[in-house]
């Protein structure tokens, strides 16, 4: 009898076991349904669903290329004007680009503010006359050694393209043309190492106590290079001194741009410039583009030159303050 109740407490147990296996099995490999595709067809995957979170650099992302190019025109007409003047038409090419390279620990920086203006001026002895002759081209290149910080190599160029005249009236009342510079004639050119502050992409500021100036006038019919800081039989001359520069190129608003920059430079050791004595560029320039093609544009230049001999209407001869303002309509683009 007690075998043959072992042998039904076994057959129990053992089917209660299995009965136990099912019921975990069903819970943890629970059955997927495989949606069948018909017979001939293939279901295409759509990548438009997924992201690409990976993304290679190209030239584009440390190269950027921005500023300002145009023609600005002007005209006045004059019929038996009381107040006086004269019929005159202007025109002024303009250009303010730069374009900056930054990768890693390198920098590079590059502008040129450049123009040319043609005026004519019915009823005066010598009607063609320029409005505007400028070159300024400049270049950095430097390498970050702290953040924001970096060592950096400054050249610039500065001159003009054409003959420039100087116009007034002799005793007789009779109009004269004074020929007094041209091309490298005068010219400013650069050459200095310092440390570049640039917190971000709009604002720089450089120093540097290691800078090299070369002033030219190599024009021999030319017999006023002393206007100009050099003697009169002296092509060229090279001074040692302190340079300082700031930049601003703001360039977050679309189609508005400020670009504006500021260097000083005063010489240690010249004859006839006392360090401390400093020679000014402040260049600015703010325009905005409207309607795709037209372009407001006001750009100002100011300048002083210790060296440079300005005479005024009393005849007194000094060096003095220089400024020009140019506020102009025309065609331009912005990028």
């Amino acid at each position: 009898m007690r075998k043959i109740l072992l042998v039904i407490f076994l057959v129990c147990g053992f089917e209660v076991y299995i009965l136990k296996a099912q019921e975990v099995d069903s819970i943890l490999v629970p059955i997927i349904e495989i949606p069948t595709v018909p017979s001939g067809e293939v279901e295409l995957l759509d990548i438009k669903k997924f992201k690409d979170t990976l993304r290679v650099l190209t030239w584009k992302d440390y190269w950027k290329f921005s500023g300002i190019v145009g023609l600005n025109f002007s005209q006045t007409g004059l019929w038996n004007w009381a107040s006086g003047g004269n019929n005159n038409a202007n025109g002024v090419l303009f250009a303010n680009v730069s374009l900056t390279y930054k990768k890693k620990k390198i920098a590079w920086d590059t502008r040129l503010d450049t123009e040319f203006g043609e005026m004519y001026t019915s009823e005066t002895t010598y009607p063609w006359r320029k409005s505007g002759d400028r070159i300024s081209f400049n270049t950095k290149l430097g390498f970050e050694f702290k953040k924001t910080w970096f060592i950096t190599v400054l050249g610039s160029f500065k001159s003009q393209y054409a003959a420039g005249y100087e116009y007034g009236l002799n005793a007789d009342k009779t109009e004269y043309e004074k020929y007094v510079s041209n091309w490298l004639s005068p010219s400013y050119s650069d050459l200095s190492i310092g440390i570049d502050w640039k917190p971000n992409e709009t604002f720089s500021v450089y120093i540097s106590p290691f800078a090299g100036r070369i002033t030219t006038c190599i024009e021999d019919t030319l017999n006023f290079r002393t206007t100009y800081g050099l003697e009169p039989d002296q092509k060229f001359k090279a001074d040692l001194g302190f340079n300082f520069k700031a930049t601003i190129n703001f360039v977050k608003i679309k189609n508005f741009k400020v670009l504006t920059n500021i260097v000083i430079f005063t010489p240690y050791f010249s004859k006839v410039q006392r360090f401390g004595n400093f020679d000014v560029d402040w260049d600015f320039v703010i325009s905005y583009q409207f309607l795709k093609v037209l372009n407001v544009s006001l750009f100002t230049a100011l300048k002083y030159y210790d060296q440079v001999m300005i005479t005024d209407k009393k005849g007194n001869v000094g060096p003095r303050v220089q400024f020009k303002e140019i506020l102009g309509v025309g065609i331009g683009y912005s990028f």
